[in-house]
């Protein structure tokens, strides 16, 4: 199928020939729906934790802190672009006059775009708009009153200008405060510095980037390190990684054959964020948090965010000390009796949510030592739940194994087969949404890591349509990381509050009353 050249292009990406072609597979059959058992409720499969239990799980894990080692990985790598599409579509659509592109906007449901300019001022980045402006343009305020909106946005969007549209959103102004205003990059900083410090005063944060703004990310940490350290008595670590072109995947015609471009190379495309499982993979650490480079708030409400950030860790070493524990019982299968095997086997069930297959009962203990195992042996998460209230995100829900068992898994609404009726009442039935707030342990009870790509369910992934050079193509992405890529991970979900989910998806979020400072 794949000439000599084709192969050297794969050899040079890192990308076996097997996972090629088990690529285009996946666009031949493509992928099966997740089978959805119920949804995750306080009844079953969502703790709740009251306040005598949310003080002895910060207590546990500041407690441990002491001696491990705890990190903050941030998934950062996304562009800006996306939350400025009312504004590019703006600039995109030029009329005779202003009043003409304000309207056009309305017409087709761009309302935000009124709201942006109406409250253009309040935004944290107004300040450095206003400077740059006034060095390219002259007076904003004039242009303001005329109504040229277009010279602001391009102000705003274009390299010359402040290149938001080309900037990661880590290195966007999120926050305004008394004389200042923050990046998300650097909320994240002092928000790890408040729940992340290790016992020697470390406070370790990995950002997955785009290798094209690396430099951009150092700078902007040597220009703020001095002043956070010292105000906020901590030594950062900070390090970054890409998104590997060994996760890429294979681009298809709608034939199913391979993409090849006039230069005769194969097109790939990023495997999108699932990827990041090999990057979360190099991370060495006891203790890994988890959350989105958008998912930030200023200092004013972030309280609640720090308290159970430290008890969703928490929650995970108590859980973690007795699979540890039942592993080391089940080292000894000789010495293992039944009634031993039958709590391991109740905790499976009542406390990790994991219903056994059915014959269970019915095999021999050497196989149910052994069916044991398999289950309790793996990474570690525990996500945070928000209830949900109208705010996109996966749900958390039984979903039925392959080996007949159920687990909890974060599915997204795509995943699901919206045409079978049951299976739609169930993804409808859910009362919670995955805000991104995880805490993980990718380390064995015999301290040695997990190969976390033994742990990803590959037929999770997800194909879409796409063009090039106006040429129709599929895409195929990656087992979405906290998806199927954390597919057969030990999974605890917990309510946390709607005030520690604070996403900025479009500009306009930024308006919301919990992102004023």
């Amino acid at each position: 199928m794949f000439t000599e050249k084709n192969l050297q292009q794969f050899g040079d990406k890192g990308i076996n020939e097997k996972n090629i072609c088990q690529q285009i597979e996946n666009f031949k059959n493509g992928f099966p729906y997740l089978n959805l058992v119920k949804p995750a409720t306080y009844k079953s499969g969502i703790v709740k934790l009251d306040e005598k239990q949310l003080q002895k799980c910060i207590k546990l894990y500041d407690k441990e802190l002491k001696i491990k080692q705890a990190i903050k990985f941030v998934p950062a790598s996304g562009a800006a672009s996306r939350m400025f599409k009312a504004l590019f579509e703006l600039i995109s659509s030029r009329k005779k006059s202003e009043e003409d592109y304000m309207k056009q906007m309305t017409e087709r449901g761009f309302h935000s775009v009124g709201t942006f300019f109406e409250n253009i001022q309040t935004f944290a980045f107004y300040n450095d708009l206003r400077e740059v402006f006034l060095q390219n343009n002259g007076n904003i305020d004039v242009c303001y009153q005329k109504k040229n909106y277009i010279k602001i946005v391009e102000t705003l969007l274009n390299e010359d200008g402040l290149n938001y549209g080309k900037l990661p959103k880590g290195l966007l102004r999120f926050h305004k405060y008394s004389g200042y205003a923050r990046t998300s990059f650097t909320e994240h900083l002092v928000e790890a510095a408040h729940f992340c410090k290790n016992a020697d005063e470390t406070v370790k944060v990995h950002f997955t980037i785009s290798p094209e703004h690396k430099q951009l990310f150092i700078n902007k940490f040597d220009e703020i390190k001095e002043q956070y350290e010292d105000e906020l008595k901590v030594q950062f670590e900070i390090s970054f990684s890409f998104q590997k072109s060994s996760t890429d995947t294979i681009a298809v015609d709608l034939e199913n054959k391979p993409f090849v471009e006039d230069d005769e190379k194969i097109l790939f495309r990023p495997g999108g964020h699932g990827a990041l499982i090999e990057n979360l993979n190099d991370i060495d650490a006891d203790i890994i948090f988890i959350k989105n480079i958008d998912n930030i708030a200023p200092d004013r409400i972030r309280d609640e965010t720090y308290i159970y950030k430290k008890a969703l860790a928490g929650v995970l070493l108590a859980a973690q000390k007795k699979v540890f524990e039942y592993l080391e019982l089940l080292e000894n299968e000789n010495a293992i009796d039944l009634k031993t095997i039958n709590k391991i086997a109740a905790f499976l069930q009542k406390e990790l949510f994991i219903t056994l297959n059915e014959d269970f009962d019915d095999l021999e203990n050497a196989k149910k030592i052994k069916y044991l195992k398999s289950k309790l042996n793996r990474p570690f998460r525990v996500c945070g739940m928000v209830k949900n209230e109208g705010e996109p995100g996966g749900g958390p829900f039984y979903t039925k194994c392959v080996d007949g068992s159920t687990s909890l898994q974060i599915v997204e609404s795509s995943q699901i087969d919206k045409s079978d009726e049951n299976q739609n009442e169930i993804l409808l039935s859910s009362t919670h949404f995955n805000p991104v707030d995880l805490v993980c342990s990718i380390i064995d009870y015999k301290g040695q890591k997990f190969d976390l790509s033994k742990f990803v369910d590959g037929n999770t992934g997800f194909i879409s349509q796409k063009s090039k050079d106006g040429r129709d193509l599929k895409a195929q992405e990656l087992p979405g990381l906290w998806n199927g890529a954390m597919a057969n991970w030990n999974t605890i979900f917990v309510e946390v509050p709607i005030s520690t989910f604070n996403p900025v998806k479009v500009i306009n979020d930024l308006l919301r009353e919990e992102h004023q400072a």
